[in-house]
């Protein structure tokens, strides 16, 4: 039995060295992309993983003077707050709904218009037209709400004033309750729709182009060779941005919503984004606010990994 745990605990040490080897062989040969990829990996350690410490304030009442090793251990006394706050089913029900309209709305829309962009032929219409819909993401959210108070203003916007000249009486925008989830995702829409078709015109352009070809010879029509090879040639992709989508939905943009918010539709306005503005930078309250971003990002993480345990059980790769 000794001589049996002697070889055993040999073959371990052989192919731990085995591993190292292969390791130590691995880095010399890629060397330069391993350089490539320290600048993301700095990024995430310094200003992802690090102040992940941070997060322990939420379980303290914590104090700038005192620090985070001196301040007042409190358990889950901000998180019981929360949850019997009168504010958080709205708060939630508002996230919820704006997020799900996104990905009911704004999710699929990158997917369609990339296939639309690949079914264009000439190659300098296609490119101007990626130039114009790319455009909007690169403009601030202050500038897209200074463009939706001058179009949809009730009484001096250009909309209204149109519908003025025709007789149809002003709709108030801006300051309906029941339109502003929309206007959101609208905007949503319009700015980042664009930008969203890079990664999927990537993936439909990696589609064996031969299966068209033999699509044709069957007589498949442009849906049919639409629906029967390019989003199946791209639904891994679709999966994983679904998947980290998901890993957000709690995040609905702070600077959007503030810049669009106002007193009439403050019911449906505030979400969890500018609960923690007014009271974790404006009142000070960092523990609180700590202890509701913290719940925001469980929320996201258990999402993540129930969308991710469904994918793998239905035989896609999902993200790990």
């Amino acid at each position: 039995m000794e001589t049996v745990s002697t070889v055993t605990s040999s073959a371990k040490v052989i192919e731990k060295k085995k591993k190292r080897s292969k390791l130590y062989a691995d880095l010399k040969r890629d060397k330069f992309l391993y350089l490539l990829m320290l600048p993301g990996i700095l990024f995430f350690i310094i200003f992802k993983f690090i102040p992940m410490w941070g997060i322990i304030i939420s379980f303290q009442e914590y104090s700038p003077y005192q620090g985070i090793l001196n301040s007042e251990w409190v358990g889950l006394t901000h998180f019981e707050r929360f949850f019997t706050n009168p504010d958080f089913l709205i708060l939630f029900r508002n996230t919820m709904m704006i997020s799900l309209l996104n990905l009911v709305f704004f999710f699929p829309l990158p997917i369609l218009l990339a296939i639309l962009l690949n079914e264009v032929r000439s190659k300098v219409f296609k490119r101007s037209i990626q130039s114009i819909v790319y455009l909007p993401h690169f403009l601030s959210w202050v500038i897209i709400a200074g463009i939706s108070f001058l179009l949809l203003a009730e009484s001096t916007g250009i909309i209204n004033l149109l519908l003025e000249k025709l007789g149809v009486k002003s709709f108030d925008f801006l300051t309906n309750e029941s339109t502003f989830w929309y206007l959101l995702v609208g905007q949503n829409m319009w700015k980042e729709t664009g930008w969203g078709t890079i990664i999927f015109l990537a993936a439909v352009a990696g589609v064996n182009p031969q299966l068209y070809e033999a699509a044709k010879i069957d007589g498949a029509s442009k849906l049919r060779q639409i629906w029967h090879i390019t989003l199946p040639g791209i639904k891994n992709v679709i999966i994983v941005l679904f998947i980290l989508r998901l890993g957000s939905i709690m995040d609905v943009g702070f600077e959007q919503v503030f810049l669009m918010a106002n007193g009439a539709v403050s019911n449906v306005a505030d979400v969890f984004e500018t609960y923690v503005y007014r009271n974790g930078i404006q009142s000070g309250q960092f523990s609180y606010t700590t202890a509701v971003g913290l719940f925001k990002s469980i929320i996201g993480l258990v999402l993540v990994v129930i969308a991710n345990w469904f994918a793998k059980r239905f035989g896609e790769e999902g993200i790990y």
